[in-house]
Parts: C-alpha cells; sequence; structure tokens
C-alpha cells in the first residue's frame, strides 16, 4: 500500500507544501528516516554541509536516488556545496511527523508490548503510548514503566474520552482481527500491527504492518543461500 504521511517543504525548507503528499511513493517515505538519521548526527558534530554522494557512500543508497527523494519535498543542495545540514534535519524531521507528539493506545501487554512501552525511543520519533490494554488479570492495573495497563472493556470509554486515534495491536495473531476489528468500532484512525496475521480494515483507516517474523525468514533464507543472488529490499 502507499502510504503518504504529513506535510511537503517549501523550497526554502520553511513552508508546508501540501502536494507532494499526494506523490510520495511509499519506497521515498521509507527512505527518509534514514536520510535523518544520518544528518542529524552530522548535525550534532556541527558539519554545515553534506552532498548526496556522502550520504550514499554512507547509507548504500544510489546518489541520484536520493536526490529526486529529496526532490519530492523540493529540498535541494547547492552546486559545490550539498545540503545545509541542520536546515535538512529540520525539514525532513518536520515533514516525517517525528516533531509532533501523537498520542498513541498499545493492545496485548505481553513481551513485545511491554518492550514497546519501554521504548523511550518512540517518543523521540513522536509516538506517545499512553495507555495499554490487556485481558489478563494480573497485568490489568499494573504499570509497564510510567504506561498504566486497562482492562480492554475500557479500550472505547478511554478512546472518547482522550480522542486517541493511533493504536498498536501486539497481541497473539489469532486475536488480531478481533482486536482490530474492536478498535475501528471504537474509532481508532491508524492500526500499527505488530503480529503476523495480515489484520483487514475498512476504507479510510490506516493500516500499517511491521513483522519482525518476516523479516527473520528473510534473514534465515539469505544466511542460508547467500546474499548474492537475492535482490536486497531494503534499498
Amino acid at each position: 500500500m502507499q502510504f503518504y504521511l504529513a506535510r511537503a517543504i517549501s523550497k526554502n525548507m520553511d513552508n508546508v507544501k501540501h502536494s507532494a503528499r499526494e506523490i510520495l511513493p511509499e519506497p521515498t517515505l521509507r527512505r527518509l528516516p534514514w536520510y535523518l538519521a544520518y544528518v542529524k548526527m552530522l548535525d550534532s558534530k556541527h558539519e554545515e554541509y553534506v552532498s548526496s554522494t556522502q550520504i550514499a557512500k554512507r547509507l548504500n543508497v544510489d546518489a541520484s536516488q536520493i536526490a529526486k527523494d529529496l526532490s519530492f519535498l523540493n529540498i535541494k543542495g547547492k552546486t559545490r556545496m550539498g545540503y545545509e545540514v541542520h536546515p535538512l534535519a529540520k525539514a525532513l524531521n518536520e515533514f516525517l511527523g517525528f516533531k509532533h507528539r501523537h498520542n498513541a493506545f498499545l493492545v496485548g501487554a505481553g513481551s513485545l508490548g511491554s518492550a514497546l512501552m519501554r521504548d523511550l525511543g518512540l517518543l523521540q520519533y513522536g509516538l506517545n503510548i499512553v495507555a495499554g490494554f490487556d485481558i489478563n488479570p494480573s497485568k490489568i492495573g499494573a504499570n509497564v514503566g510510567d504506561t498504566p495497563i486497562y482492562d480492554i472493556a475500557q479500550f472505547g470509554k478511554l478512546q472518547r474520552e482522550t480522542g486517541v486515534s493511533i493504536a498498536i495491536v501486539a497481541v497473539p495473531f489469532e486475536n488480531a482481527q478481533e482486536v482490530a476489528d474492536t478498535l475501528v468500532k471504537s474509532n481508532i484512525k491508524a492500526i500499527w500491527n505488530f503480529t503476523p496475521y495480515r489484520i483487514k480494515v475498512p476504507r479510510g483507516v490506516v493500516l500499517q504492518n511491521t513483522s519482525i517474523y518476516a523479516d527473520l525468514a528473510l534473514m534465515y533464507n539469505r544466511l542460508e543461500h547467500g546474499t548474492n543472488n537475492i535482490k536486497n529490499t531494503t534499498k
């Protein structure tokens, strides 16, 4: 699926251009956080400029592809100098939505769900898990880090009270679709699915699947058969 986010940045990297969100391909959107992480590192070292060639060598992405990706945001470098590091980091951070806080609920306070609730790095990228939900009586009423765990029966009530529109699903795969249906009925507009089950949602609900098991399968396959004859799908 094509997954469009947030805003486009104008030529001076200060103003928003909404047209880019309609044409930005998903592969480009997936590469932008790589660029952001690298230029943020350069920014922390007070580097002033970076070229697409430098980024290409570090991230193993063609320099022409980097220039094309950034052109979708109307971000252009200076001849013989490259991109200004700080404005580039700022523009990417703004465009990707990482600058703004997005509150979210998490369903499934097991080992994976608990790890996500403890991951402070998510907050650096704008995702703030404000509550977890489970059906296990031993988990309900407890906290994972600073995040309280509620009975899933309270999900709809708390959603109405808070207006949270994002939910993370980290339940056993056999419960994934049932949970997704409950979330949709409770006015959730975006679901980040960490289960291996390919849940279905109605039109108008954003669904993002992240399967660590699929990634494991790819890694095992490449380890077994070698990487030379297998296309690197991260590019």
